[in-house]
């Protein structure tokens, strides 16, 4: 009866790739006048909300393509420079204001299985951390991919605890599941433009 029951990972992952099949919701769609379905009063702790975005309220253009994270609704948006190509996914993101920081930014650089350290203020608050974890470890905070951005310890990453993704968790970057961001890294290039908003 395992096989039965759905898990968390597999309904997210679901509505990502149902939300770039399915119609817009009517309360999506320009120019809608229903109103938007409310949040319970009660805290959201593990949950992206899949609306779908137009790239032009947030680009001048998708040269390079853009990438578009929007830390409220724990959400990437991926626009690729001839706007054929589509992408939502959910995220993780930072844990609190003040580790988060918004704006605009570019990919500069992209690594498979990447090294990851903590950075000086991590390690001061979590000083039993270890000071590197190697590329293709299991317990990789970057998980298997990750897209530098030009601000110094900021990245858009994949992660092999899962149960981060939907939530706020990480110390200022975006996490991906691993296979999500297994994907924006074959599309997304050096040079892609990048808001967080």
């Amino acid at each position: 009866m395992a096989n039965d029951r759905l898990n968390r990972r597999a309904i997210l992952g679901g509505a990502a790739g149902m939300a770039g099949l399915a119609a817009v919701p009517s309360w999506a769609q320009e120019g809608s006048t229903e109103i938007l379905p409310s949040a319970s009063s009660s805290v959201r702790s593990n949950i992206s909300s899949f609306r779908m975005l137009d790239w032009q309220g947030y680009f001048d253009n998708t040269r390079n393509g853009a990438i578009l994270v929007d830390i409220t609704s724990r959400a990437l948006h991926y626009w690729s420079e001839d706007q054929s190509v589509y992408r939502l996914f959910p995220t993780s993101v930072p844990l609190s204001e003040d580790l988060t920081r918004l704006g605009r930014t570019e990919v500069v650089q992209k690594v498979v299985n990447p090294s990851w350290r903590p950075t000086p203020a991590m390690r001061e608050r979590n000083p039993e951390w270890p000071e590197v974890v190697e590329g293709g470890a299991s317990d990789n905070p970057l998980g298997t991919r990750a897209l530098y951005l030009s601000w110094t310890y900021y990245r858009i990453h994949g992660t092999h605890d899962t149960r981060k993704i939907g939530r706020r968790s990480s110390n200022g970057c975006i996490g991906l599941y691993n296979e999500h961001i297994e994907e924006l890294f074959a599309m997304a290039n050096v040079g892609t433009q990048v808001l967080l908003i």
